[in-house]
């Protein structure tokens, strides 16, 4: 699979990646031996970067992860993988939970958790705008790359204005936000920016939490356990993350739309995903899988020819009719 730089850190990672919230639990239970088998397919085709959280199920995802590495260093200890994390989302959201102190506590349980020295990128998960305009926090990330705690350090956003603050940082190495055919605004400043400045960019949310496989209908019911039933309107956290803050009948109708855009034989979540990897600036595209089969799919779409002018031209046009007046003011 194409590799692609993050150029702050030093390292190079499959332009698809494999994101985990599912398996600590959000999206429905996935049991170990279904994680591990995901975690499996995804390196078998390629992938060598793995985006977690330590609020996924508490630390359950960054756990499952550190057993597959543990595993894979033993099995085939020539593979390299990245793991990317996330800190800072279980406690309240309040500017004064983000000193060095709780850094180091927070970083010293994911390290534990992942089994490993040293935790190749840590990132804000999506802290408060406050947080990204304070120098002392990142003084305190300097601090953690000079303790050997962590190689690099990153910034998981929101809106595009954090976006812009965070690739502003000389220290940030990546930038994490949702992008995908009904997520447009970042296009226009943000990775532009982020790509003049050498950060990184990981692209989450890619498949507007399903929604672009084509698979749901308006009667579609998901697990009360999964963020799709509980969060729709930003009840337990910002709605944006919940079908890209779109309206679940709206989506159903444009994801419809989306799938005759495309070329014959490219899935859905494939031409989804094919979109975002050609998009100038994206460094890695990081879908979730609940199975094996997903995992194989989602990594195949790297392979696939890039998206054409009229195709490109068309998801615009859908965007601008169907989900633009939802999403472009707040994101």
């Amino acid at each position: 699979m194409e590799q692609r730089a993050f150029d702050r850190l030093g390292r190079r990672v499959s332009v698809v990646g494999l994101g985990t919230w599912q398996l600590g639990g959000d999206w429905g239970e996935v049991s170990e031996d279904a994680a591990r088998e995901v975690l499996n397919a995804s390196v078998e085709a390629g992938v060598t970067f793995l985006d977690t959280a330590d609020v996924y199920g508490d630390g359950r995802s960054e756990r499952l992860i550190g057993g597959f590495l543990r595993d894979l260093r033993r099995e085939r200890p020539e593979a390299e993988v990245l793991v990317a994390t996330k800190m800072g989302r279980r406690v309240e959201q309040l500017p004064e939970h983000y000193t060095l102190d709780n850094f180091r506590a927070w970083t010293d349980r994911s390290r534990a958790n992942l089994g490993v020295d040293r935790l190749d990128l840590v990132q804000l998960h999506c802290p408060p705008a406050a947080v990204i305009d304070s120098d002392a926090v990142f003084d305190a990330l300097d601090t953690l790359v000079a303790e050997e705690r962590v190689a690099g350090y990153g910034v998981s956003v929101e809106t595009c204005d954090e976006a812009l603050a965070a690739i502003a940082r000389p220290g940030v190495a990546s930038l994490q936000i949702i992008l995908n055919p009904f997520r447009l605004k970042p296009l226009e400043r943000v990775l532009p920016a982020a790509e003049e400045a050498g950060v990184g960019v990981i692209v989450r949310v890619p498949l507007a939490s399903g929604l672009l496989s084509g698979r749901y209908t308006e009667s579609t019911v998901f697990a009360e356990s999964d963020h799709r039933s509980y969060n729709r309107h930003g009840e337990a956290f910002d709605q944006g993350e919940t079908f890209s803050g779109v309206d679940f009948a709206t989506g159903v109708a444009a994801a419809a739309e989306f799938a005759t855009l495309l070329p014959e034989g490219v899935s859905p979540a494939a031409g989804a995903l094919r979109w975002a990897i050609q998009q100038p600036g994206v460094t890695s595209v990081i879908p979730g899988a609940r199975s094996a089969e997903q995992a194989a799919a989602n990594a195949a779409a790297a392979a696939l020819p890039p998206l054409d002018e009229p195709t490109l031209a068309a998801v615009r046009d859908l965007y601008d009719r169907r989900v633009r007046a939802q999403v472009h003011h707040r994101w």
